[in-house]
């Protein structure tokens, strides 16, 4: 992964990278590892990386083989935390490097941003969604009424630099979550913004997500500050 050349004072500006093909997961995996050793050395840009994968199902350090109900697409170890999740086309995932050493080394606040920023996105397309308490994830009301997922987060923080990030579901085949008990809740479903009755193009979706990031890069740098709430 090239490097950027540091602004003046230094200082790396954060680099948004947007792919427009399909990424291998373990090329996306192997890239990340090698970014985050990069901006932990102060060699390299933090990153926002938006892409989407070919059909593979990624074990996080608490998957449970029992919740591998069929494993019909590539099984990868990502080595973040949480369960079994699927990634594929339709699905778009934001890969997230960032350093919290200076953005006030604090995971849950962290995940908690994350979070408020997938959700205020989501609200600029006219979906409402939410946290849930001991749910990990992004959550709506499918076109039932029942509470589904919509978005998913995991993260891993190595050095105090972050990797993975979240996914959140525009248009994949939702069938393809069926071979995996989603990030092992069995009781609740998953749903897209295709489903609820909105065509959001990956472009369309991106652009959303960088007009909302002002908000999220502050509540990092708070947390620098003072506890997230």
């Amino acid at each position: 992964m090239a490097s950027t050349a540091p602004a003046a004072g230094g200082a790396f500006p954060i680099e948004w990278r947007r792919e427009t093909a399909q990424v291998p997961y373990a090329r996306a995996l192997s890239e990340m590892e090698a970014r985050n050793a990069a901006v932990h050395a102060g060699e390299a840009a933090e990153l926002v990386w938006l892409l989407e994968h070919p059909p593979v199902y990624t074990a996080g350090t608490s998957a449970d083989p029992a919740e591998l109900v069929d494993p019909r697409f590539e099984v990868v170890e990502a080595g973040r935390g949480g369960r079994y999740t699927y990634h594929g086309p339709g699905q778009r995932v934001g890969y997230l490097v960032l350093d919290l050493a200076k953005r006030g080394k604090d995971v849950r606040c962290f995940v908690h941003a994350i979070e408020g920023w997938v959700i205020a996105t989501l609200k600029g397309f006219g979906i409402e969604s939410w946290r849930a308490e001991s749910r990990v994830g992004i959550w709506t009301r499918d076109i039932d009424g029942s509470e589904a997922k919509i978005g998913a987060i995991g993260v891993r923080v190595r050095r105090w630099v972050t990797m993975h990030g979240f996914s959140v579901n525009l248009d994949p085949d939702l069938t393809h979550f069926g071979g995996i008990v989603p990030c092992g809740i069995a009781e609740y479903g998953v749903t897209s913004l295709a489903r609820l009755g909105l065509r959001v193009s990956a472009e369309q979706w991106d652009a959303a997500l960088k007009a909302t990031s002002d908000d999220f890069l502050d509540a990092l740098d708070a947390a620098a500050k003072r506890a997230c709430r």
